[in-house]
């Protein structure tokens, strides 16, 4: 009864893996598209500004990365799960580490520009301009 659980598992599992990593990758090309649509649609507005747009960008496709890194994740669990020797494991712990990292401090980092976008915003509405966006259009970003 175990052997025809694993033998259902095993396939199931590595579906799921493939699945996930494919998820990821598309992630990472939907980020681009986002980014691109989102520079070309600045690109003729807010001249008169002190904006960083490089920091916007840096945000949209920071997001996305993000999002990517947690499908990663979820493939790294379940080839781990798969296939449990000690060097999977090793290699699970050392890259949900490096992942966790990555993702703590992309958060922190998004977070602080999203603050700077909406000061700048609040700034240039004090003074009369029009104000900017302080954050993309709710398509170019996942949820934090």
């Amino acid at each position: 009864m175990i052997a025809a659980l694993q033998d259902v598992l095993e396939p199931l599992g590595t579906a799921t893996r493939l699945l996930l990593e494919a998820l990821s990758v598309l992630t990472v090309l939907y980020g681009l598209v986002a980014l691109s649509r989102q520079a070309i649609a600045r690109r003729g507005r807010h001249r008169h500004l002190p904006e960083r747009p490089s920091n916007l960008a840096r945000l949209t496709f920071g997001s996305w990365l993000a999002l990517a890194l947690e499908f990663q994740l979820a493939a790294d669990i379940v080839a781990t799960t798969i296939s449990p020797s000690e060097t999977n494991l090793i290699q699970l712990g050392v890259i949900a580490v490096i992942r966790t990292v990555l993702n703590v401090f992309l958060g922190k980092e998004i977070e602080a520009e999203l603050r700077w976008e909406e000061q700048g915003s609040r700034r240039a509405a004090a003074r009369g301009l029009a104000p900017s966006s302080a954050a993309p259009p709710s398509s170019s970003m996942p949820p934090p």
